[in-house]
């Protein structure tokens, strides 16, 4: 059983990680063409391609100046540790024992625009690349056309270990996309978090982001590998609802606090 989950905006560069450990992004050479093209950008040319204020511009425009192999633990990060979004909180990765990363890093993978697929303990440098952004390229008009069908030819490959290849999809419609569901060989599943508001259980963004890294931790932290487990997830109030639930879309709601 394979978990995908998006990568965040939010970095964190200047935490120490708890580990040494580490491992080299599996495509780093695609990576490497990407930011030889965006090497070539203005910081006006950032701040329009990604819709940004101009000082957020200018600092994208100084990562990709600045980034350069090899990757090491003086100018990278472990990318588990790097990100800190909404999803990163709820994950919080840095409480994971030794044999939680083990696990992680067989088990879960980080969709992201510049580096294709992260494992846990993939070196990162600092960056900022939505999947949907139109970024033309030398493969493509965007970065869908760029990564095409790679990506689940990875997850492919991951799959032909498992007996019955199950994806966990804890990742956003944008960077899922990325994904071909037809030519992936596993059944996949993609919960739901709804939370009671203004009468009615309805998807909060911010909620559910978290509750995506509360899922993602309870399977690695529980060792999970039968999707009917994730029934018993009951996370900071989230409990599994039978009726709203369907065999590939699990809903889980929680009640006002």
């Amino acid at each position: 059983m394979l978990i995908v989950v998006s990568p965040a905006k939010s970095l964190d560069f200047d935490t120490k990680a708890p580990t040494r450990k580490f491992t080299e992004p599996q495509y780093l050479e695609e990576s490497t063409q990407l930011v030889g093209q965006l090497q070539k950008l203005s910081p006006e040319d950032f701040s329009e391609l990604m819709h940004i204020s101009s000082d957020l511009g200018e600092l994208n425009h100084k990562r990709y100046a600045n980034w350069h192999t090899p990757f090491d633990l003086k100018n990278s990060k472990q990318a588990i540790f790097a990100f800190k979004g909404d999803v990163y909180i709820g994950l919080e990765a840095g409480n994971f024992s030794r044999a939680d990363l083990n696990f992680a890093q067989n088990h879960l993978r980080i969709l992201s625009g510049l580096y294709g697929l992260l494992r846990p303990l993939d070196l990162m440098q600092p960056y900022r690349l939505e999947m949907g952004s139109k970024f033309k390229n030398k493969k493509g008009r965007n970065l869908y056309e760029f990564w095409d069908g790679q990506l689940t030819e990875n997850l492919n490959e991951l799959f032909e270990q498992d007996k019955k290849p199950v994806l966990i999809n804890l990742a956003s419609k944008e960077y899922f996309s990325a994904i071909k569901p037809k030519s992936l060989n596993a059944e996949i599943i993609s919960p739901v978090f709804k939370d009671f508001s203004n009468g009615k259980y309805k998807i909060v963004s911010f909620f559910a982001k978290k509750a995506r890294g509360y899922m993602t931790a309870y399977i690695i932290q529980n060792r999970i590998k039968n999707p009917e487990k994730l029934k018993e997830f009951d996370v900071d109030g989230y409990r599994y609802s039978a009726e709203d639930s369907s065999p590939m879309q699990p809903v889980f709601l929680r009640d006002p606090q």
